[in-house]
């Protein structure tokens, strides 16, 4: 039997769930819908979404706090729902391991799209090839989100992993930030900004390279933006 994804709507306006839950469901998705941040906490234990919609602006617990909860015991994909004068909390939503955003007022079909998409390269993600991946003291295993340095196994954020994922599948070429936040982030609206994938490789290489200052894998091309050598 084929899976049906089952989507987590959470905002406290009941009109938006119940346009998105409408659209949700006419595409064949399983909704469940929730109003406030406590509500969202506890619809992520007790209903085991594959992919929560999530406002940013909720009562009770808001929704970075929602999405700190998410981060700390799953890798679940969320896509936000934000107001367009929310630049700031948007930055520090993708940074803290959102997969996309949306801006209010939406088209409720372009969230459908964004979900489809998310939920596709979520999936692509999880059937990568079970084949281990090694470079410098490094070990990679995209299929089961593990990598180890010198035998230690590293806890990467989403975002931090599927940025090395998306570099290990372009080894040696050079990567524009353009590239990679629509490779990585799925950012196609008119707000991107080039200095989350700057601060990501730069963790990536605080956590990879031997030495961060002088990079032996995750290269800055100038006047471009980044190539991985293996």
């Amino acid at each position: 039997m084929k899976h049906v994804s089952k989507i987590l709507v959470v905002d406290d306006e009941p009109m938006v769930r119940e346009v998105l839950s409408q659209y949700l469901a006419a595409d064949g998705f399983e909704v469940v819908e929730a109003g406030d941040g406590d509500a969202a906490v506890a619809a992520v234990t007790d209903e085991n979404p594959d992919l929560i919609l999530l406002d940013l602006m909720l009562p009770k617990r808001n929704g970075l706090d929602v999405l700190g909860f998410v981060r700390g015991t799953s890798q679940l994909p969320v896509i936000l729902l934000t107001a367009r004068g929310d630049e700031a909390d948007r930055v520090r939503g993708l940074e803290a391991g959102a997969d996309d955003y949306v801006v209010k007022p939406f088209s409720a079909r372009e969230v459908v799209a964004r979900v489809r998409s998310v939920l596709r390269r979520t999936n692509e993600t999880a059937a990568a090839t079970e084949m281990l991946t090694n470079f410098g003291d490094v070990t990679v295993d995209p299929a089961r989100w593990i990598v180890t340095k010198n035998g230690e196994t590293l806890e990467l954020p989403r975002k931090e992993f599927e940025l090395l994922n998306c570099f290990l599948a372009h080894p040696g070429e050079a990567l524009t930030r353009e590239d990679l936040l629509q490779k990585v982030w799925s950012s196609s609206t008119e707000w991107q900004d080039p200095s989350t994938v700057t601060v990501h490789v730069r963790r990536l290489r605080g956590r990879l390279e031997n030495d961060p200052s002088t990079p032996e894998h995750f290269m800055t091309v100038f006047g471009v933006g980044y190539r991985f050598d293996p």
